[in-house]
């Protein structure tokens, strides 16, 4: 995701885009286009803030100015709401980050299903990552909790790694659940190639700028980042509906 690395840089250094005039929403977009070619700009909306757009941009989230000169990388925080919801940004590229896990499709997931579904988490997984074979150990925990669990991989060591090479061959085994679980105990598979959705994964792991194992990512977007307990999990989901519900 070089084109979300380039952003934030300019973003970072006050970037300006190339025109002066008055914009409505598709001069934003194409200003943005030809200012940085490949960017993919989603959604173009109002921003809370007069003057600003909000623009998406995969699952990320930026503002720029209606003049389209400006634009801004951070988070927009409303000081007069309840401190649990000030975050504003966040609350949008929650939408973001599920709408792209979404995309991947259920078929292109290695799914551990709860008979009690009540959640579904999407987790970014290392094979060889310590603290996501203990989340692993404890998989029937999760699934008796009424979690489903998703999971993609993310080798942290890169592609054609022994990771990397371990994640294909789970991917490609007959019972890809036993062999992901087999994989985390240590035990030999065996390592088959075929076509696979692994670089998939680890190009959503970087437009979400995901650096570490695991990683949890609720149905609303929202990242828990490394190991949480089944227990401490379910009452997190249950917490996070009963507030949007509020």
């Amino acid at each position: 995701m070089k084109y979300i690395r380039w952003i934030n840089f300019l973003a970072l250094f006050g970037f300006c885009l190339p025109f002066n005039a008055v914009a409505d929403p598709e001069a934003i977009r194409n200003a943005l286009s030809k200012a940085m070619p490949g960017v993919e700009v989603g959604e173009i909306s109002e921003s809370p803030v007069k003057g600003f757009y909000e623009v998406t941009v995969g699952p990320n989230l930026y503002y720029v100015s209606e003049e389209g000169r400006y634009l801004l990388n951070g988070n927009l925080f409303d000081l007069e709401a309840p401190p649990d919801r000030r975050d504003l940004t966040e609350a949008k590229m929650g939408m973001a980050r599920a709408r792209a896990i979404q995309k991947i499709g259920e078929g292109n997931v290695v799914r551990f299903q709860s008979p009690l579904q009540k959640h579904v988490v999407s987790v970014f997984t290392d094979v060889d990552c310590g603290y996501c074979r203990k989340l692993h150990a404890e998989i029937n925990e999760y699934l008796k909790q009424g979690i489903t669990v998703d999971y993609l991989f993310y080798p942290r060591a890169g592609v054609g790694s022994e990771s990397y090479k371990k994640a294909v061959a789970v991917w490609c085994a007959d019972d890809r659940q036993n062999a992901l679980t087999k994989a985390k105990l240590g035990e030999p598979i065996e390592m088959k190639e075929c076509s696979n959705p692994v670089s998939q994964h680890m190009e959503l792991a970087g437009s979400l700028q995901i650096r570490g194992t695991p990683m949890i990512v609720t149905e609303s977007g929202v990242v828990l980042p490394g190991y949480v307990s089944a227990q401490d999990l379910s009452k997190t989901l249950e917490n996070k509906i009963t507030a949007s519900n509020q």
